[in-house]
């Protein structure tokens, strides 16, 4: 059985009678990747901020890492690394003085060229930090949060403004946290963030869990039916195509949708006929709904009041 390195029970943050978080419950597995999503105004940031002890909570009971935050222990803030959407440093001193500065703020520490290292900033050690790019800016934030050698990192939008290359260097660090056993909480607006790295997604709106659970089983997202794609070849009609299991078959112009609850099969069938009658299927594709489709889906069932 895994042991769990946060949670929580029946949450609830209210400012006033707006009442942001209404009882949410959720478990972190030590060693996961776990990634809180929902639209701005649906609570997140209140969760996060809790789970941090840097808010207090109305009722529920919260526990990190076996601590309560609330308390804020010195024995749980020396196994927590937090990157937050914005990280303030001093812009004069260089990645190896900050990383060294900020690793004797712990008892426990890490080398600090093995973090440089880590982060992919070892060419950029000598360079202050003003003069980094804004990906190696966030890679020093990473730094920072590694150096204490924490337990559960948390990182809030961490590649927000990064292009593709640089999101890419991003999420090969996560990945190197997982190597090591650490636990991560990530927030992320980016859906295919959440895909590539979570073991666990639970998604928040309107102050509650709407939906939980491994990113590809999310919202019975393994057992929905499969879109086929493909332009009909030239000469061909769509009533001279095979028999195929499908839910739906539509056609515009060339292009042709099938909705299909045995993908293998009408698959199958398909590229044996294209194959039996030398024809070519141009954008063959086969896909079920993407992470990004049920979140839009499960969102727009709820309606969200801003909060916090």
């Amino acid at each position: 059985m895994s042991i769990s390195a946060i949670s929580v029970t029946d949450l609830r943050k209210a400012y006033g009678e707006t009442e942001a978080v209404r009882g949410v419950s959720f478990e972190v597995a030590q060693g996961d990747v776990f990634c809180l999503l929902g639209p701005n105004g649906a609570g997140k940031t209140s969760i996060v901020e809790i789970l941090e002890g840097y808010r207090t909570r109305t009722a529920g009971a919260v526990s990190v890492l076996g601590h309560d935050p609330a308390s804020a222990p010195r024995a749980l803030r020396e196994r927590v690394g937090i990157v937050l959407q914005e990280c303030g440093v001093q812009h004069d001193l260089t990645v190896t003085e900050l990383v060294d500065m900020y690793g004797r703020y712990y008892r426990r520490s890490r080398p600090t060229q093995e973090v440089i290292e880590l982060v992919e900033l070892t060419e950029k050690r000598d360079t202050r930090a003003k003069d980094l790019s804004g990906g190696q800016r966030r890679r020093l934030d990473l730094a920072l949060a590694l150096v204490g050698d924490p337990d559960l990192i948390f990182l809030d939008e961490p590649t927000t403004g990064f292009d593709p290359a640089a999101r890419r260097h991003a999420w090969s660090t996560v990945q190197s946290l997982c190597d090591l056993g650490k636990t991560v909480f990530l927030t992320t607006h980016y859906m295919d963030e959440a895909q590539a790295l979570a073991d666990q997604v639970a998604i928040v709106n309107a102050g509650q869990i709407i939906a939980s659970g491994r990113p590809h089983e999310l919202g019975g997202r393994d057992a929905r039916p499969a879109e086929i794609r493909f332009l009909l070849p030239p000469g061909v009609t769509l009533g001279e195509l095979p028999e195929i299991p499908t839910q739906r078959c539509e056609q515009s112009d060339d292009h042709v949708l099938l909705v299909t609850a045995e993908p293998v099969l009408a698959a199958n069938r398909l590229t044996g006929w294209a194959l039996e009658h030398g024809h070519e299927l141009e954008g063959l594709s086969i896909a079920q709904p993407s992470l990004e489709d049920i979140y839009l889906e499960l969102t727009a069932a709820t309606a969200v009041e801003p909060s916090t």
